[in-house]
């Protein structure tokens, strides 16, 4: 069975299917702080979520020397390690990858993510072999750059037409854009809604529940 519109479906990580928006912002700002620097605002520190950890720390924390990355980082992976057992799948994000497998949909996962981290989170009994394909920023490149999804598609030898890439942030919707492909934005995660509009994603969904009826309709 054919799906109706998208062969592979590719979803962001955090925010768009894991609830980890506020541990990963709170993270962030501990982590400059045991520097001893400013704490970065609330938009600073969550609008850096989809990027790779380099690109988000030299945003969020722009007066770091780039040689103190590495210490920033690790006191950020220190920080987000403590917080992790308070994170989950968003409900009825379960529900909506299978109703998606059931239609032969390919799945995959593009983020910001190192492989490590993304492999930890997806070493759960639940969420084992329901993703076909998965990319991370430091295997492939960091978003907006278009290898992740470029990289997904010639994996499963999908045209970018037949293909549909799903975040909460303007980062996912440009890699999108960046690689041909259409996308679809979610409100609930780290990025104000408002600023999707330029990047025409078919639909913005505003609750899991929401993007599940509309793909199951759409897709």
């Amino acid at each position: 069975m054919r799906p109706q519109q998208f062969d592979l479906i590719v979803f962001d990580w955090d925010g768009t299917l894991f609830d980890s928006t506020a541990v990963i912002t709170r993270s962030i700002q501990a982590a400059a702080v045991d520097l001893g620097l400013a704490q970065p605002s609330h938009a600073q520190a969550s609008y850096v979520i989809g990027l790779g950890l380099q690109e988000a720390l030299a945003y969020a924390v722009p007066e770091l020397s780039p040689d103190r990355y590495p210490e920033l980082g690790q006191r950020y992976r220190h920080h987000y390690l403590a917080a992790q057992h308070q994170v989950t799948l968003f409900d009825g994000v379960l529900d909506l990858l299978a109703a998606l497998k059931a239609r032969h949909h390919w799945l995959a996962v593009a983020t910001g993510k190192s492989r490590r981290g993304l492999d930890e989170v997806l070493d759960v009994d639940s969420l084992r072999g329901v993703f076909d394909g998965t990319r991370t920023a430091d295997e492939t490149a960091g978003k907006p750059n278009p290898q992740m999804l470029n990289e997904l598609m010639r994996e499963f030898a999908v045209e970018p037409e037949r293909t549909l890439m799903i975040g909460d942030t303007t980062h996912d919707l440009q890699l999108a854009r960046n690689a041909g492909t259409a996308s679809v934005g979610v409100s609930y995660g780290a990025h104000d809604h408002g600023s999707f509009g330029e990047f025409a994603p078919l639909h913005v969904a505003h609750s899991v529940r929401e993007l599940h009826d509309w793909l199951i309709k759409n897709a």
